[in-house]
């Protein structure tokens, strides 16, 4: 089981070469292995429509179609934000910075005790999760 933040999310979906070798090989090993699950954080899907609505990324069809998509590749799971997450990230510990989005992402990976493929230095030199890229 792995978690991906939301721009490995968009990288892997459109092919996009930012997405590092490493992290992508990561995504197909999970998927390849018997009953691999892909996680990503529904706070993702809200990342996203902000980008989209504040014009900084574009998508190949509308966002409510496209996470459609995204949630039907096999292995995939849009993960709601429970009780138990929510309270996480505000609890992560050591020195962690404020991003309510990241911070949910990071409790979302510790709380399934699953690597988190992202990109965020902030984030990777986070020892409170394990991360890859």
């Amino acid at each position: 089981m792995i978690v991906l933040d939301t721009h490995a999310v968009l990288w892997w979906v459109s092919g996009d070469p930012q997405l590092s070798q490493n992290a992508l090989a990561a995504i197909e090993q999970e998927l390849r292995g018997d009953g691999g699950v892909i996680l990503i954080s529904a706070i993702t899907a809200w990342e996203i429509a902000l980008l989209l609505q504040k014009g900084r990324i574009t998508l190949s069809m509308g966002i409510d179609d496209w996470l459609d998509t995204v949630e039907e590749i096999e292995g995939v799971r849009i993960v709601p934000i429970d009780i138990a997450t929510a309270v996480e990230s505000t609890r992560l510990p050591g020195e962690f910075h404020k991003d309510p989005a990241d911070r949910m992402i990071v409790a979302l990976a510790r709380h399934f005790n699953a690597i988190l493929v992202t990109a965020d230095e902030k984030i990777n030199d986070y020892r409170h999760v394990k991360t890859a890229w």
